[in-house]
């Protein structure tokens, strides 16, 4: 019966939290209209919805965000410092296949999602199979140690929240 009245809890209060942020300032209207917003738009949308993942580690989830947002912020100062300070014919971009295990498209999005997000670096192409994600990256002098890092910092806690 809940799961008919609230089909994604999880997206109901993050839509919530979301309108909140939005109209920068809290009031019980802003309040009663983002739980309206938090309760119809997944109540619509869930039908579109068949083979929703199940996320397996709460605690793993806290840890990659923690870690992403920490990569991004170290992303930025180097990207920032070969911008600036990098003459462009020092610039080594490259292309990196990462081949990946996770099976879930889900898991396989939020990690090109990730790389994307990353300054410097951006995921371009998946594999028809869906098996080797392409990666640009703007500078790196160890191409096997990005994708190492992609594979170890992410690819692995995907792993354990997905699947």
């Amino acid at each position: 019966m809940r799961r008919k009245l609230i089909p994604h809890p999880i997206l109901t209060i993050l839509l919530t939290v979301v309108w909140l942020m939005l109209v920068n300032a809290f009031s019980l209207n802003s309040l009663v209209f983002g739980l309206f917003l938090g309760l119809v738009i997944p109540f619509v949308t869930a039908p579109y919805w068949p083979g929703r993942p199940r996320l397996r580690n709460p605690r793993m989830i806290a840890e990659y965000i923690a870690v992403v947002i920490w990569d991004i912020i170290v992303a930025n100062v180097r990207v920032a410092m070969i911008v600036l300070f990098r003459p462009n014919e020092q610039i080594r971009s490259h292309w990196i296949a990462v081949p990946l295990e996770l099976k879930r498209p889900e898991a396989i999005t939020v990690l090109a999602s990730t790389i994307t997000l990353t300054p410097g670096t951006v995921s371009a192409d998946l594999s028809s199979e869906g098996h080797c994600l392409l990666v640009h990256c703007l500078h790196s002098d160890d191409p096997d140690g990005v994708r190492d890092d992609i594979k170890t910092r992410y690819e692995r806690r995907l792993t354990e929240i997905f699947e």
